[in-house]
């Protein structure tokens, strides 16, 4: 199939290069001149493992790059992967987004017919991109604006329509894990696939049979809306399990206990897992906080106050305090070095968006510390949110002559510190993430444990 991705970001350009290494012509529309050369040079303009291997195997070939709308009358669908930040109220800004659904009904609609595509052809728009259900009623609003009609669905099936009768708005939420999206792309947990329309749901099993054939992956058929709120319910109970899991690992660390040879324990039940039962500084990044955010505002928009979301969000933000109290139960850090491991939300990704490590090192700043941080891909990110702060080459450079440390991000590389540890001016380590050993020679503190 021929596909259009409006969107370059972390999900744009996993999925259209993904698609493309599936055997798709992908065109990858970006309003970024920069994102769009480094896409057509082969490059990926953002750090994901396994995602720069496929942009260079395919760029400039199956994969294509520009910033033009005037590729996606010649495709058989399009994905919008805009990205859609949260408002002071938790809810969506989806003005992007619905710009980019308008600007396609108008390229639909401007576009010489009997080029490139039969004329009774029509044109499926896929929403990539995470929006609470009744949020859809906008996209669609705008996608008939852009197409100059009232209703893109009301001839979904008629195909002696016009180009509008034609078009069908879909959903297609995405599952994907920064540090790991090329590999649960490759091999997802389900698809999920929102349509109503007969014609749009065989086009999206084409799109994707290459790879549910291979994984055998289930295949989750239902309307748009619910597609939706199935993304939404799985990163609320995702982020829900965490909160709870930190919680109970708070009381753990009152009583003096272990919470990972708790949580190990009780992760044996099948009806709990154990996944997702590490206790730590909390979840940062663009989905969980975003999400559940997003879910609780439209969720009091309708008139329902989630107390139990509410409760997942305040622990949370707690978890971070509690990681510098127990600092400051050691030593007193004003004018003192302090080093922060990990930038990124997570390892294995250079997104810093939501980290921990952010309100762990306004709260040293608070402290007037002076602060150091450290992390193998996230620098760069983080230095526009902190500019003024000192950012070492390694964790070595970080760690010399520190009077204290905090493990914000479980890279690997920090379980093989020993060595640099013993180059602290006073060797007092507070671990958010139980990525350290503990031993002799440093004061050590586990967040849970």
């Amino acid at each position: 199939m021929h596909v259009t991705v409006v969107g370059s970001g972390y999900v744009g350009t996993t999925l259209a290069a993904s698609l493309a290494d599936l055997g798709h012509e992908v065109t990858a529309i970006d309003i970024d001149e920069t994102v769009v050369e480094t896409l057509n040079d082969g490059s990926a303009p953002i750090h994901e493992p396994g995602l720069d291997e496929l942009v260079a195997n395919h760029a400039g070939d199956r994969l294509t790059a520009t910033t033009s709308y005037e590729a996606i009358p010649n495709s058989d669908l399009t994905f919008l992967a805009i990205q859609t930040p949260s408002n002071s109220d938790g809810s969506l800004d989806l003005d992007a987004l619905a710009a980019a659904t308008e600007m396609t009904g108008e390229a639909l609609t401007n576009a010489p017919r009997g080029e490139g595509r039969d004329a009774d052809d029509r044109h499926l728009v896929v929403v990539k991109s995470t929006v609470a259900p009744p949020a859809l009623t906008e996209l669609r609003e705008a996608l008939a604006s852009g197409l100059g009609t009232h209703d893109v669905t009301a001839a979904a099936d008629d195909s002696d329509g016009n180009a509008a009768d034609r078009v069908e708005l879909a959903t297609n939420p995405e599952f994907l894990r920064e540090g790991t999206a090329v590999t649960d792309f490759r091999d997802p947990d389900k698809v999920v696939f929102g349509t109503e329309a007969g014609w749009a749901l065989d086009r999206l099993e084409s799109l994707y049979e290459p790879l549910t054939a291979e994984t055998d992956a289930p295949i989750v058929r239902t309307d748009p809306e619910t597609a939706m709120m199935i993304k939404y319910a799985n990163n609320a109970f995702l982020a829900a399990k965490i909160s709870l899991v930190n919680d109970l690992g708070n009381v753990c660390k009152e009583f003096g206990l272990d919470a990972y040879e708790v949580m190990e324990a009780i992760g044996l039940d099948d009806r709990i897992s154990e996944r997702f039962l590490r206790s730590g500084v909390g979840w940062g990044g663009s989905c969980f906080p975003k999400d559940v955010s997003a879910i609780i505002a439209a969720s009091r928009e309708a008139g329902y106050d989630p107390a139990l979301l509410n409760a997942a969000v305040e622990v949370n933000d707690h978890q971070p305090d509690r990681l510098l109290g127990l600092l400051d139960d050691h030593v007193d850090v004003a004018d003192k070095r302090v080093a922060v491991l990990g930038l990124a939300f997570k390892p294995g990704t250079d997104d810093t968006r939501n980290s921990r490590a952010i309100p762990v090192i306004e709260g040293l700043l608070d402290r007037g510390a002076e602060v150091v941080g450290y992390d193998p891909v996230a620098t760069a990110n983080m230095r526009e949110r902190f500019p003024d702060i000192e950012y070492a080459a390694d964790a070595a450079e970080a760690l010399t002559g520190a009077t204290g440390a905090l493990v914000v991000t479980d890279w690997d590389e920090f379980a093989a510190l020993d060595e640099e540890l013993e180059t602290m001016a006073e060797p007092v380590v507070i671990d958010g993430r139980r990525a350290i050993t503990r031993r002799e020679g440093i004061v050590y503190e586990g967040l849970t444990w």
